[in-house]
């Protein structure tokens, strides 16, 4: 049975694989800097994990149970309004844009990028993460599509793949200018679009947020 060091060691390793993955990439992040990002050994390192491929996997799963809890415990789950709850999460999503951008971008875009032709367990790791978090969306937009748009021909599950491309496309961005304020105004533009399709909403809600 592992001793309370041992865990604490191993969580501060996989802390560490998410701010600095996230912050170098996949490729340029080594061993070396995991170790010293979370003040452990190397001897530490290889106790828990094989190589860097083996914590990038424990990293994915580790990332994936956080955004689970950090936005599936958040209070907009629990608004009756399934279009309330869409908003809520694009509302949400555009609250948490604090501290450095490894704090707030996507392990799992980030890793996918680098990864997908090269490295097929991460690929594929990544791709269960993203998938779950769409699933999850999926079933709101589908909600709302059958309470306010029962007509509409676009499919609930591509809608949430579009919300997911905002997101992803602008942390891209974020990056490249080294601010969150594009993401800001992708998320509000993301909000009208949502209103938008469910037109046959009450007309209460806001344009922006």
């Amino acid at each position: 049975m592992a001793s309370s060091a041992q865990h604490e060691s191993k969580l501060k390793l996989l802390d560490a694989a998410l701010h600095v993955i996230r912050a170098k990439g996949y490729a340029a992040t080594t061993v070396d800097d995991i170790c010293r990002r979370a003040g452990v050994t190397k001897g530490s390192f290889f106790h828990h994990f094989k190589s860097k491929e083996d914590l990038a996997l424990a990293a994915i799963g580790h990332f994936s149970a956080m955004a689970e809890g950090l936005f599936y415990g958040a209070p907009f789950t629990a608004a009756e309004d399934p279009l309330d709850r869409l908003l809520g999460y694009v509302e949400f999503r555009a609250s948490i844009l604090n501290g450095d951008l490894p704090e707030y971008t996507c392990l799992l875009g980030t890793m996918v990028q680098e990864t997908y032709a090269t490295h097929p367990e991460l690929r594929q790791a990544c791709e269960r993460g993203m998938s779950a978090h769409i699933a999850e969306l999926t079933r709101d937009v589908e909600a709302a599509r059958k309470r306010y748009a029962p007509d509409a021909s676009w499919s609930a599950e591509s809608v949430a793949y579009f919300i997911q491309s905002v997101l992803q496309g602008s942390f891209i961005f974020a990056k490249a200018r080294q601010s969150p304020e594009v993401i800001r105004e992708s998320l509000a533009h993301l909000r009208r679009y949502l209103i938008s399709l469910f037109a046959q909403a009450p007309s209460n809600r806001k344009e922006t947020p």
